[in-house]
């Protein structure tokens, strides 16, 4: 028997499908469940001004003090600690723009161009694998709406093309092969939909009302085991019942992909996205899944060339906009997300103080679909991304889109292997695993036992007490005393320093200079690369 779930997304409960406390679940007879799938899976996520938590609320009348400690105040949740410990993941953009030559389709493309006769998504898996990547998300959907598993609501998609007669699911082949190979499954569904705006309910005016997810349709064989209702507009349904497909019927999903596109629309037609209500099914479906970048879980860096700031903030001020989307308080691409001055300059229009590490995504070539005519970046450019995301608390999000025979190309997969190899070069033996280590406040300092070169330097904060530090010094003593030999800002899960040339030292030390509250240094790592 099915059990149906009333999820609140009143503007209280709007806050607590975006990370807060879980809102309620209302079962038949009026009994109230708060599992916390529907919210945080984190006990700690909602904070108050004088206790932590994932996002603490900010006032107009705050001052610079204050706001400082409630930024140190301010802790990630499970499922944001396991994202950025990922490093880097996987994009893989593939569809009918693979195919048409487009970057965003119309919508009007006719489905029997989607011809992938070499899919071998094994390929993609260990190719990835291969290049050190941990998590993979699929485009299951773009802006031009062809939805890459037979969706029950939906006309353009796989089953519409004569490709395996009909019968093809691009994402079931995806989703088995990356858990086949210790992949995570990630999935981006556009909310733009082209298709559904020439011929379905995309921007059509429709006011929000209670729906009931899924929603049945003719031969539907389903017989769900819970029913979920939830304020919509038609097509705000249509995105729920299609979440509600690819989160019960593809196994676990670790990511859930939004970006902010709107279609190709007259302004007096924006659809207004029910993001309470998706972020409250995602929590229900996937509690552990991280909902990125229209999200609350992590946030778009602010450019697609995959470089995070020199100093990149985890906590930082956000507000909440078009029925709970977690929003930049400063401008998505603010050359300063997250220090002090940034903090009192978002003192007007933020809500919140929160927990939005960022994602840094680029793609390996010139375009986010495949083009013939188009080569991977070379080694070097990749590596300098690397380091100016990864290196920079972010997670670097690479995309290697497939070709038209449904293969990543030969010389992609090659250059993820090549990068692969040289970050290993680059990060080779940490010198200082197993040296002599002792602890100050706001000192680590540790004693390789001979004067050895290094070139390379890894911080992280235990981010489990927050981001603290603002600036902090490297230094190396030399036989005749310390002298600095490095310097920077934020650190945060990883911040990697390239020393301009080898320094020999015995015995190395960072020194915390600045910091909101007491740092946790959780890694000091010391590296020669071999380069």
């Amino acid at each position: 028997m099915a059990v149906s779930r009333r999820l609140f997304v009143t503007a209280a409960a709007a806050a607590a499908a975006s990370g807060g406390a879980a809102p309620a679940l209302a079962a038949p007879g009026g009994t109230h469940l708060t599992p916390a799938a529907a919210g945080a899976a984190d006990p700690a996520a909602a904070g108050t001004s004088e206790s932590p938590g994932y996002r603490i609320p900010v006032s107009p009348d705050d001052t610079e003090a204050d706001l400082v400690r409630k930024a140190s105040r301010i802790r990630p949740t499970a499922r944001q600690i396991a994202w950025q410990n990922l490093g880097r993941t996987a994009f893989l953009h593939f569809g009918v723009n693979t195919f048409t030559g487009l970057e965003w389709g119309t919508g009007d493309e006719d489905p029997d161009v989607f011809q992938p006769v070499g899919l071998d998504t094994d390929q993609w898996a260990r190719a990835l694998r291969d290049g050190g990547f941990r998590l993979a998300i699929l485009t299951v959907k773009h802006h031009d709406g062809f939805v890459l598993y037979p969706s029950r609501y939906s006309r353009h998609t796989v089953a519409s093309s004569s490709w395996l007669d009909g019968q093809g699911d691009v994402l079931r082949a995806f989703a088995d092969s990356m858990r086949r190979h210790g992949i995570k499954v990630g999935v981006y569904i556009s909310p733009a939909d082209e298709n559904q705006y020439l011929h379905g309910v995309y921007a059509n005016g429709s006011a929000r009302s209670e729906r009931t997810v899924p929603e049945l349709v003719d031969g539907d064989d389903r017989t769900p085991t819970a029913t979920y209702t939830l304020d919509a507009t038609d097509y705000g349904a249509h995105m729920l019942n299609q979440l509600y497909e690819v989160l019960t019927e593809y196994g676990p999903v670790d990511e859930v992909w939004f970006d902010g596109a709107q279609g190709r629309i007259p302004p007096d037609k924006v659809e207004k996205y029910d993001w309470d209500s998706w972020y409250a099914l995602v929590r229900a479906l996937a509690p552990d899944a991280s909902i990125a970048v229209s999200g609350p879980d992590v946030r778009w860096v602010g450019n697609e060339g995959g470089l995070a700031r020199e100093d990149e903030w985890s906590v930082v001020p956000v507000a909440e906009k078009d029925y709970g989307r977690t929003d930049y308080a400063l401008s998505y691409d603010a050359a300063d997300m997250g220090s002090r001055d940034a903090l009192v300059a978002a003192r007007p229009v933020a809500d919140y103080l929160q927990w939005w590490p960022a994602e840094c995504d680029v793609s390996i070539r010139d375009g986010w679909f495949y083009h013939a005519d188009q080569q991977p970046k070379s080694v070097d450019q990749l590596t300098d991304i690397y380091f100016r995301s990864v290196g920079r608390n972010s997670v670097l999000l690479l995309n290697i889109p497939p070709d038209t025979k449904g293969l990543l190309p030969t010389a992609d997969v090659t250059r993820l292997k090549q990068f692969r190899e040289r970050i290993d070069r680059e990060l080779p033996e940490d010198l200082a695993r197993g040296a002599r280590t002792t602890t100050g406040r706001g000192v680590v300092t540790v004693d390789l036992g001979k004067e050895r070169e290094v070139d390379r330097i890894r911080l992280a904060e235990d981010v489990r007490h927050g981001q603290q530090i603002e600036r902090f010094v490297i230094e190396a003593h030399d036989g005749d005393g310390w002298r600095q030999v490095a310097a920077a800002g934020a650190v945060g899960a990883s911040r990697i320093l390239l020393l301009p040339a080898a320094v020999r030292g015995r015995r190395w030390r960072v020194r915390v200079t600045e910091s909101r509250a007491t740092a946790h240094i959780a890694a000091f790592g010391l590296y020669r690369s071999d380069v």
